[in-house]
Parts: structure tokens; C-alpha cells; sequence
């Protein structure tokens, strides 16, 4: 401490449940501005993994369902998850059975860049099946 105290500096714990402690001589306010950059380059570092959703309809057109298609692709090119949704409205949640061939449709055309994560399932007035990016 006397040393520190003479270097007009700060003694920090470096390692305090080291035995014994490891301590150093340095200006705290610098110590902390180094560890503060530290982080920020770490955060920088990271990559967050965003779940996109595609919604649709069981009455869609090919050319529809080609358009929703492509738009996932591009989704899962960029690395993130995505999330298809298959809404139903009134008198169409009695045909919630027949209508996931179109998602088992989807999985199939992007099945050569994607995976599924979560197979098709109900959740509410919807179908959803989750398709992530192959590594």
C-alpha cells in the first residue's frame, strides 16, 4: 500500500479469492476504462440470432407461397431463424389437418440451405413449424 500511496496510484485486487490475493499498482479510473473497451469489443464479437416469421394463409396461391418462400430464404441466408405460420379464420380451423402438407411443403423447397428445429405444430388458430439455417 505504501508503495502505491508513494506512485500517487491505486492498489486493486486483480484475483481476491486467490490465496494469497493478487493485487496491482495501477490508476483505477484507467483500469476500469480498459475493462469497459474490453466488453465492447466482445459485444461486438457476438452475434445475435434473430426468429423472422413468415405468415400465411391455407387458401395461398403457388406464386404467393413461391414469394413467402424466397423471402424465408433470404432470412435464413442472413443466419436467422425462421418461423412460418399457417393462420386459419373461421371455417378453416376444420381443416387444420389437410393443410400441413403446406408446411411439410415449405421445410422440403428449403431443406437444401435449412433444417427443421420444430416440427409442425398447433399453437392456437395456427400451424408453426421453426427452420433454422443448416451449418
Amino acid at each position: 500500500m505504501k508503495l502505491a500511496y508513494d506512485a500517487e496510484l491505486d492498489l486493486v485486487k486483480i484475483a481476491p479469492t486467490a490465496n494469497p490475493p493478487v493485487v496491482k499498482i495501477i490508476d483505477f479510473s484507467k483500469y476500469r476504462y480498459e475493462l469497459k473497451r474490453r466488453e465492447k469489443e466482445q459485444k461486438k464479437k457476438q452475434k445475435t440470432i434473430e426468429v423472422k416469421e413468415v405468415r400465411l394463409s391455407p387458401n395461398i396461391d403457388t406464386n404467393d407461397l413461391n414469394t413467402k418462400i424466397s423471402a424465408a430464404r433470404k432470412f435464413l441466408e442472413k443466419g436467422n431463424k425462421v418461423k412460418v405460420n399457417l393462420r386459419f379464420r373461421g371455417r378453416e380451423m376444420t381443416r387444420m389437418n389437410q393443410s400441413k402438407y403446406i408446411l411439410e411443403d415449405i421445410a422440403e423447397k428449403l431443406s437444401d440451405i435449412a433444417q427443421v428445429d420444430k416440427p409442425a405444430k398447433t399453437e392456437g388458430r395456427s400451424l408453426v413449424i421453426i427452420l433454422s439455417a443448416k451449418k
